[in-house]
């Protein structure tokens, strides 16, 4: 197993979640804590069952608060720099189909300044045009604007500042280079920002008038934040953030060439905007495939659906297992083919892109009802 990369700003490599969730100190989702969450919602999600969503920290106590009548948040959040790819999606989703479940209230923060601070060749003016197409998308996965607070974290400064300054004034420097890896060259913005990131857990107690519990939805890279968030507070008196985490939508090359998909790669990602064409030509031509070199020892051997990264996607996005199941046993057998299985995922996507762009095109009438300021 070749090493690998997971900090909040970078993923590379094939990626063991084992040794992942040792390493970041996670736990496991058990059967346990899906029996319980479906008591409560009558259903599991397809990405729970299929373990996308597979770890957390602190879930439990949301599902108890929860279950008292105790009212819950949840909070996640987009770091514009460029167009929204498939891969930023998938949490969103979970959080919509957490949303309707538990009746919750969303707050969705746009951190405008993080890529500015962490990049050296965006702009404020840059980081805040592509925080409003962002949220054009954010919109489109059908969120329930009277629920829903989105907010840019330079607009919406008056509310998070002062609780920010309260957070950064119990991170030691030290803490911080050992949490993130920074050294003397990082930017002092870049060592407050994870201040920044951990206020809105804590928006729902101040929001609420007592504790609440809020549950961060969100890639397993991101708990690194929220490990520090939990660290603080119980220093300023506020109930520990759970978060609920995923695995990454691996690049179309796989995750063992490139990591998780990146805008960087620009052929290798999939775009909420792409058109079906270039769909088609990018899984058609990228894609990494776990087929045989020739149709005749494919139809031999059998292709491997475990690598084929055609099939990885349709995990992410086919929600009927028993059609999910079929392609795995007809590809695994020799039976369907490497262009067949890539035909059905470029079909799915096309489908999906179709009905969201639609949607994105309507949230420009909508926008003001969600931004907060």
């Amino acid at each position: 197993m070749k090493d690998f990369i997971v900090t909040p700003w970078e993923v590379k490599g094939n990626i063991d979640y084992d040794k992942l969730v040792n390493q970041f100190g996670v736990k496991l989702l058990k059967d346990n804590d899906l029996k319980k969450l479906k008591k409560i919602t009558g259903e599991l999600h397809y990405f729970l069952t299929r373990k996308i969503f597979f770890a957390h920290m602190y879930f439990d106590n949301v599902l108890e608060s929860y279950e008292k009548g105790e009212k819950i948040y949840l909070y996640t959040g987009r770091a514009p720099s460029g167009p929204v790819h498939l891969g930023h999606i998938i949490p969103w989703m979970f959080t919509k189909w957490l949303q309707d479940k538990f009746k919750a209230s969303l707050l969705f923060q746009i951190p405008d300044e993080e890529k500015f601070l962490f990049k050296d060749n965006l702009t404020l003016e840059q980081t805040r045009k592509w925080a409003y197409e962002n949220i054009l998308d954010i919109i489109a996965i059908g969120f329930d604007h009277k629920k829903t607070k989105i907010f840019l974290d330079t607009d919406y400064a008056k509310t998070l500042y002062k609780h920010a300054c309260m957070i950064a004034k119990k991170i030691t420097v030290s803490t911080a280079k050992a949490t993130f890896g920074f050294n003397d060259s990082n930017n002092i913005g870049e060592y407050f920002y994870t201040s920044m990131q951990s206020v809105p857990a804590f928006l729902p107690t101040i929001f609420e008038g007592k504790p609440t519990q809020c549950l961060i939805p969100c890639a397993i890279d991101q708990d690194v934040h929220f490990r520090l968030t939990r660290d603080v507070a119980d220093k300023i008196g506020y109930p520990k953030p759970s978060t609920i985490l995923c695995r990454f939508l691996p690049g179309l090359q796989g995750m063992q060439s490139e990591g998780k998909m990146s805008s960087s790669v620009q052929q290798t990602a999939i775009f909420t905007t792409d058109s079906p064409k270039s769909v088609k030509e990018k899984i058609m031509k990228y894609a990494f495939s776990g087929g045989q070199p020739t149709i005749e020892e494919h139809r031999k051997k059998g292709g491997n659906p475990d690598i084929d990264v055609a099939y990885q996607w349709l995990t992410f996005f086919e929600e009927d297992d028993k059609k999910l199941e079929k392609i795995y046993n007809e590809y695994k057998s020799g039976q369907m083919l490497t262009g067949e299985l890539k035909q059905i995922l470029i079909d799915k996507l096309n489908v999906f892109l179709a009905r969201h762009q639609e949607r994105r095109e309507k949230a420009k009438d909508l926008i003001d009802k969600f931004i907060v300021e």
